[in-house]
């Protein structure tokens, strides 16, 4: 049992759309992320994914609609809905993100922003 810095760990990188692990629990990992600019739509078929936003401001597009999120926002998209983070205005957010261990990236989509695996820090 170890306490993590939130801060501390996100000093330790500087990729974008390259989520780092930082602690699992229950067969779920919790991941940090910087992101900026747009992602691309999937979604996870069998899995859900929450998104606690740190700093920015970050917009969840789905199908019919967006939904904007800031610091303190978290926003939980459930299996198999079809979404695509993205910033607005070259603006860098920073995110924490909760999903099983067996959740793809970019779920069935493969594209240049995909990662097949996934750092400690």
């Amino acid at each position: 049992m170890k306490k993590v810095n939130i801060s501390e760990k996100l000093n330790l990188f500087e990729e974008k759309w390259t989520p780092k692990i930082v602690a699992d629990l229950n067969g779920q990992h919790v991941k940090l992320a910087k992101i900026q600019g747009d992602f691309v739509f999937h979604n996870h078929a069998n899995e859900d994914e929450l998104f606690y936003i740190l700093k920015g401001e970050l917009y969840m597009d789905f199908e019919d609609h967006t939904v904007e999120l800031g610091p303190g926002d978290m926003i939980v998209v459930p299996a198999g809905v079809e979404h695509r983070p993205r910033t607005k205005d070259g603006q860098e957010v920073h995110l924490m993100l909760v999903e099983p261990h067996t959740t793809k990236h970019t779920g069935e989509v493969e594209h240049e922003l995909t990662k097949h695996s996934h750092d400690w820090i």
